[in-house]
């Protein structure tokens, strides 16, 4: 079988061929490219194969020739192959890595790290100096490897400081992507350290990591509040509640370049989604375009601050929003009126391009998601009149109760396309 054809000679690409790569030899048929012409690739994709530690040993002796490769996808290479192998084999690829000097993108989604495996991850994430976007989704990694990647992040913030004082141009990290991981709050502190070395980060995903409330709270207290440059933020499917969804609100107004901020399925609650809205209607945060608020107990009142917000100068760029699974009606007078609100952004858009590059027929870029999953408001006023601590505290016992049963669930190893296609745009995007 022959390779893929490479959409330009900078490009050499074995994508989804699902080959089994054991030795040099099986490589032969497909690595003309990069001995033939290696100083003027740009970008490798050897994902969606599977590679043996031979293969990979002979993969290194060819990489430090790629002295213009600037991104690298190994996402999925090395399904089916035992644990043993895999150390050996990320160690060859990644050693051999740290020599290419242009190096700023590196995939690594879909393999089964974990911490018996991390191991040869962390000298290349501590040292890699140019490294600007990083994907770890999907990688079993577990707090405590967690933790050791975090650390990672953190001691290359110091190497970068180092090689900045020495003279040299060094971009920042501006890409974390770090999802299905199960990182737990228990590496939050970790992390928290590691974003706050990153200042300068730009995009940060971490969904469905089993990250409960106070993990919530350090990770933006700590951590998050100082990248005051952040413009994407994926926290979904972790469990926030009124406590933690309070710390978004009070960090919110620290990110005035946020364009996304995407916290669904996190059990905000009522409150915790006024706080939310609220925050945003302060108008701090000018730039925002899409808020991901699915499933999250937000109701009428969460959903009538964040119309106050769309309707004034808050976040007059809001164009996309996703609100199912919440608690109000879908004949609530303010749906309509957020609908008219994004309606108008949209023509208003189409005439003056105020969007460059958004495409104005993808109906997930633009105005409410479908609205089928919703739930009754909570009609009872007893409520209310509660103790707010005791409130919150039988709140949260009763979430961490259901996260407790949510762990207990497999992870899904199913490939997230949102990850793949925030890789994709990055490596289409020119690198400054």
């Amino acid at each position: 079988m022959a390779s893929s054809a490479p959409s330009d000679a900078t490009t050499f690409s074995l994508r989804n061929l699902a080959l089994k790569l054991n030795t040099a030899e099986d490589l032969t048929p497909y690595i003309g490219p990069l001995t033939s012409s290696p100083t003027t690739i740009t970008h490798i994709d050897f994902s969606g194969n599977t590679l043996g530690v031979a293969a990979c040993e002979h993969i290194s002796t060819l990489l430090p020739n790629l002295t213009s490769l600037r991104s690298a996808n190994l996402a999925d290479i090395f399904t089916g192959r035992l644990l043993a192998e895999i150390p050996p084999a990320l160690d060859a690829l990644l050693t051999a890595l740290r020599k290419c000097e242009e190096l700023e993108e590196i995939n690594l989604n879909d393999n089964a790290f974990g911490l018996n495996t991390v191991e040869p991850l962390r000298p290349f994430l501590a040292n890699h100096v140019p490294l600007r976007h990083l994907y770890l989704n999907n990688n079993g990694l577990g707090p405590a490897a967690g933790i050791l990647v975090a650390q990672s992040l953190d001691q290359l913030a110091e190497r970068k400081a180092e090689a900045r004082k020495a003279g040299q141009q060094v971009p920042d990290l501006e890409t974390v992507v770090c999802g299905r991981n199960r990182l737990e709050a228990g590496s939050m502190a970790a992390w928290a350290k590691a974003f706050s070395a990153h200042g300068n980060v730009k995009t940060v995903k971490m969904v469905q990591n089993g990250i409960r409330i106070e993990g919530i709270v350090t990770l933006m207290r700590d951590g998050l509040a100082k990248c005051t440059g952040l413009e994407l933020l994926d926290l979904q499917d972790n469990t926030f509640t009124l406590k933690a969804s309070r710390t978004v609100a009070e960090v919110l107004p620290r990110w005035e370049g946020l364009v996304e901020l995407a916290v669904g399925d996190c059990l905000l609650s009522a409150r915790g989604g006024l706080a939310v809205a609220e925050a945003l209607g302060k108008g701090n945060n000018g730039k925002v375009e899409v808020l991901r608020l699915g499933f999250n107990e937000i109701d009428g009142k969460g959903l009538a601050a964040l119309v106050k917000a769309a309707n004034g100068k808050a976040i007059p760029r809001l164009r996309r929003v996703e609100l199912n699974g919440n608690k109000f009606s879908e004949d609530d007078e303010n749906i309509e009126a957020l609908q008219t609100i994004l309606s108008k952004r949209k023509e208003e858009s189409e005439a003056s391009d105020a969007y460059p590059g958004l495409d104005h027929e993808d109906e997930n870029s633009w105005g409410l998601d479908e609205l089928d999953e919703l739930e009754d408001e909570d009609s009872d006023e007893e409520d209310e009149q509660e103790n707010e601590a005791d409130e919150v505290d039988a709140e949260e016992a009763r979430i961490v109760r259901d996260a407790d049963l949510a762990e207990e669930e497999p992870v899904s190893q199913k490939k997230d396309n949102d990850v793949d296609e925030l890789a994709a745009a990055l490596g289409k995007a020119e690198i400054k």
